[in-house]
């Protein structure tokens, strides 16, 4: 999937957005973000971030303070809420717990006047879509957590909307149920096409579910790819650090020649690496190293950056182990050691060389 979204597919634009709540401090800072016809985009951030707000103004319960918003070719920021035509599926369900969980799935096209065959049929289609046909004549009380959250789903796909939208829907259930949910959802996306918006401060949920993510912090998008460019080409340390689990190691540029740089760390020990998102020679950067990117016992001579190592610490989690060695030089690094028969014995002080390549390791910005 390409990247950027030009003029002429995109279906939901936002525009020089910007939103503040007390005219001084802007929740969301010259926003402009492009979203194609059918695509599942997740805003994810910790709290506070602006992606919820973002989704609100969508929503049309928030009014931008600057800038414009267009829905299939349209301005909406001005348009109210129950007029835009869109979805939206919530972490509390929001379910009226007097109506059975068809008169809940139905309640959007009897506000909308549709005739009573017409409610009845799309609402029977809609609850065979979430595979919750036997379901119709129960309360929402009679229901377990996910089962509610498939009739609120149910409920925002039954008057086929332009555009669904969902903040953070899962948060309230288990972890095993909100990974099944996860797929569920995913695959409803997939077989129906519908353009979908979703908010999650979860990075593993937004990973999982999207065609790309925008990552955000302090009102900014900071970066927005698709899940495997954001994982293995982070633009910052903030979203290496935010995107997965990652080594940090400090240092400074000592030479940069191309994409490639030499970064000199407090000991003296110097690393190559690829240079992303740091100025130049003089400059401080933190490295970024995936822990699953570190290989044990490389041939000497076989890769640019090889060190004697000490296993200082050992975590057994079933299907890895998560070792924390101290290199040469006196800074420490994870590696996650997939649980093979292969794999090299390891005791807490066994010696062993480690490395990884150029292009695993990303010099990024030092804040």
């Amino acid at each position: 999937m390409k990247l950027d979204v030009s003029a002429a597919e995109s279906f939901v634009e936002f525009a020089g957005i910007q939103k503040t709540y007390d005219g001084e401090v802007l929740v969301v800072k010259d926003l402009n973000l492009r979203i194609r016809r059918g695509e599942f985009l997740t805003l994810l951030g910790p709290s506070g971030s602006g992606k919820t707000t973002t989704l609100m103004m969508l929503a049309g319960f928030e009014t931008p303070t600057v800038g414009n918003i267009m829905l299939d070719g349209d301005r909406i920021d001005a348009v109210p809420p129950e007029k835009r035509d869109i979805g939206m599926v919530f972490q509390n369900y929001a379910l009226f717990p007097h109506m059975s969980v068809a008169q809940n799935v139905g309640f959007p096209l009897k506000v909308r006047g549709r005739p009573k065959a017409e409610i009845a049929e799309r609402v029977a289609k809609a609850l065979d879509m979430v595979h919750l046909g036997a379901f119709a004549g129960r309360m929402p009380g009679q229901l377990s957590g996910g089962q509610q959250q498939r009739v609120a789903l149910a409920r925002a796909l039954v008057f086929e909307p332009k555009l669904v939208l969902m903040d953070e829907p899962l948060g309230a259930l288990d972890k095993q149920l909100r990974e099944h949910m996860q797929m569920e959802i995913r695959h409803l996306h997939e077989r129906l096409g519908i353009t979908v918006v979703y908010v999650t401060h979860d990075q593993s949920e937004a990973l999982t579910m999207s065609d790309r993510v925008a990552v955000f912090n302090n009102g900014i998008i900071q970066q927005i790819a698709p899940p495997s460019v954001l994982y293995e080409k982070p633009a910052n340390s903030f979203v290496a650090q935010f995107i997965g689990e990652n080594n940090r190691i400090p240092g400074q540029i000592v030479a940069a020649k191309g994409t490639t740089c030499t970064v000199e760390l407090a000991t003296g020990t110097k690393v190559v690496a690829t240079l992303t998102d740091a100025a130049g020679v003089g400059d401080a950067t933190m490295l970024s190293i995936r822990p699953e990117r570190v290989k044990l016992a490389p041939p000497e001579g076989s890769i640019d950056n090889r060190f004697e190592a000490t296993v200082e610490e050992l975590i057994y989690l079933g299907d890895h182990l998560r070792v924390r060695f101290r290199l040469e030089g006196g800074f420490d690094v994870v590696v996650k050691v997939g649980n093979a028969e292969d794999r090299p014995v390891l005791d807490i002080g066994s010696r062993i060389p480690l490395g990884w390549r150029t292009d695993d390791c990303r010099a990024l910005d030092a804040a």
